[in-house]
This record gives structure tokens, sequence and C-alpha cells, in this order.
């Protein structure tokens, strides 16, 4: 029975993610950064939580110490924690800009950088690193999302290098809007007197809403092609695009080049 550890595992994907696995024969190691918010995973049969902050060299450690007790092997660790922030650039908050950095790129820098060890001593194992669309091209008001995932997608490709030696497999997963509560916890900037500020962040809001809504099989789609990926590891370095939305829009911003794509996302947004 192979082991796969999850992070941000309580809800959302990351919940989805662990009782497929699990359904599919696999030990979840299910970590969250609240055990109370994960309660409904407690009870099932080869999931096992374990508190653990990807923002927390120090609740890292103390979460692999205990894992490693209770699991000989790791074979796939799914960096899946993350969070949202819509806000621009004049109204950003400090606070704010280091919460999203902390969770959705250091911590999986230091996730990676805490279970390399583990997997070089077994000479295998498989980071799969979750970004988004985020990762593929730069929308309105993400500028701070975008770009953590557009860092995770480099860091990625760069670990990769330093880890073929001992078998060690690094990929990426991008994907658009899943029917999630994701969308519905992104923390946005205040209502400002900038009036274009405000009605640009309510049309933007109502989209992401809207296709979100519309995206009612991409979960499921999501989270069979992470199995499938954990079951068959790719050989190098590899970036995975999953669903209309994210596959469209890789196509659209390489044929039609910077200027004719951003041009499409003003006529379609602003």
């Amino acid at each position: 029975m192979k082991n796969v550890l999850i992070t941000g595992a309580s809800g959302g994907l990351g919940k989805e993610l662990a009782l497929l696995f699990v359904n599919n024969g696999w030990q979840v190691i299910a970590t969250m950064i609240s055990l109370e918010e994960g309660e409904s995973l407690h009870n099932i049969p080869n999931i096992k939580p374990y508190l653990l902050d990807v923002t927390s060299t120090q609740s890292i450690e103390t979460a692999k110490a205990e894992i490693l007790k209770d699991f000989k092997t790791i074979d796939v660790v799914i960096n899946n924690a993350g969070v949202g922030y819509r806000s621009f650039v004049e109204l950003s908050e400090d606070d704010k800009i280091k919460s999203i950095v902390d969770i959705n790129w250091l911590g999986v820098v230091k996730v990676c950088r805490a279970f390399i060890p583990v997997f070089r001593e077994q000479n295998n194992g498989l980071f799969i690193n979750i970004t988004s669309v985020a990762g593929l091209v730069n929308l309105p008001l993400g500028s701070f999302y975008h770009s953590t995932k557009k860092a995770v997608e480099s860091f990625s490709e760069c670990m990769a290098y330093e880890l073929i030696d001992f078998n060690i497999k690094v990929c990426t997963v991008q994907f658009g809007n899943a029917k999630t509560d994701f969308q519905a916890n992104v923390t946005k900037c205040e209502k400002s007197e900038i009036e274009s500020y405000n009605k640009l962040m309510d049309k933007v809001t109502y989209l992401l809403h809207k296709k979100t809504a519309k995206n009612k099989d991409l979960l499921p789609t999501i989270t069979q092609k992470i199995l499938s990926i954990a079951e068959n590891p790719p050989k190098k370095f590899k970036r995975y695009t999953i669903g209309f939305d994210a596959n469209a829009m890789k196509i659209l911003r390489s044929r039609l080049g910077y200027r004719l794509f951003n041009s499409l996302i003003r006529r379609s947004v602003l």
C-alpha cells in the first residue's frame, strides 16, 4: 500500500484528494493547519491527520517526525495548501501579501525542503505541486496570487534538475476555478473611494464566481488526474494542464502572443 502526504487536507481540493486516494487503496497522511477543521476525516480508515502549518519550519519538522514514526516510506507529497488574495496593488496590505507568499510559495518550498531527504534516502518519490491557471497567464487583480503560482512553477522546474540523480520526480498541476469553497474564502481588499477600482473588483468577482459555478465537473476531473499522476509518475519534470478553461488559456496565450491576448482579456473584463 502506497502512502501520500497532502497539505491543506481539511477541506476543498485537499479533502477530496484524501477521500479519492484512500478509496483507491492508498494510505493518506492528511496534514492541516487545524485538526478541528478536518474532523470529518479523523475516523476514516487509512487516513491519518497531522497538524502542519506550511508557513512554519518548526511545525513542518514536528509533523515530519511524527509522520516518520508512523510511516516507513512516503511515496508522494502533494503541495495543495493555498489561499487567494484579490487586491489592487495600490490598496494592498503588507500582512496579506506576506500571508499569501508564506503559504502559496514559501510553504511549498519549506515542505519540499523537509521531505527531499526522505525521498533521497528512499531513492524514490514524487512532488506534485498544485499551481493554477494563474501559473499560466496573468489576469486582472491577480498580482499577488498569480505571482505566487508562477513562483511555484519556476521553483518546481529548477528543483527538478537537482533531484534527477535521486530518482525524485517533480511536476506541477494547473487548472481553472473548480467548484470548491476557495473563491468564497478569497481575501479581497476593502472598497475605496476610487470608483474605477470598485467597479473592476465587482466585475472580476462576479465573473470568477460565475465561472466557478459552471465548472461542476472540473473537481472530479482534477482529482482523478492527480491520482493518475501519482500512480504513474512522469519520468521528467512535467506541467499538467487540466480542464477546458486552463487549456484554452494556455492555447490562446501561446498562439495569440502577449499583445492580442492582453487585448482579449481587456475586452472581456475591463
